[in-house]
């Protein structure tokens, strides 16, 4: 009875919140799935979205990265009409944004500093976040991060990779760090990101 309960609360909080909800029970309640998820050790932190190369006939050229908030999806474009396409978790309603940027910055297990509008946002909500989280496997912003333009968004990692493929963000695009990884040693300063919503 009492575990009956705490699904129902915790499916009513993951479905009013509008993201994956974890407990501590090792599980996160997958929204698109309507089920809940084991992970941890045998989850290995992977993406419940797989990457994978596919066919790309469109009008950016290689080296773009195309970011589709709607699909959740982040094709990186290769050379030889074929892109490489991750899933990814974006800005939850209110947060989402497009527009085209280049990447000014790349940093390795990055620091993070939430935003002040950030802090406040959650200071209402009852909880404090930190002024600074130096970078490390409980950081936020996971493995690696690539700086959008001059905007306060980032490609970066997640130390929760169950939310990859939802709407959970404050606006920046998260993939889970083998994912982030990846694109990260494929992605140069300079290359242009398209944001599409």
């Amino acid at each position: 009875m009492a575990k009956g309960l705490l699904a129902a609360f915790a499916l009513l909080f993951a479905v009013t919140s509008g993201s994956a909800f974890a407990s501590p029970g090792g599980q996160f309640f997958d929204l698109e799935k309507k089920q809940w998820v084991n992970y941890g050790p045998s989850y290995g932190g992977k993406s419940p979205v797989r990457r994978k190369k596919v066919s790309y006939d469109g009008p950016y050229s290689p080296g773009t990265i195309i970011v589709d908030t709607a699909e959740r999806r982040l094709y990186h474009v290769l050379p030889g009409g074929k892109a490489m396409k991750y899933g990814i978790g974006v800005g939850k309603d209110g947060f989402q944004w497009a527009g085209t940027h280049n990447i000014t910055r790349k940093a390795e297990w990055p620091g993070w500093t939430p935003p002040p509008q950030m802090r406040a946002r959650e200071r209402a909500k009852g909880r404090i976040l930190p002024a600074h989280m130096p970078g490390g496997p409980n950081n936020p912003l996971g493995a690696r991060a690539l700086y959008i333009g001059s905007t306060l968004y980032r490609i970066h990692g997640t130390n929760q990779p169950w939310t990859i493929g939802s709407a959970v963000s404050s606006g920046c695009i998260r993939l889970a760090n083998e994912d982030v990884i990846h694109l990260y040693n494929s992605v140069s300063v300079g290359s242009k990101i398209v944001v599409k919503r």
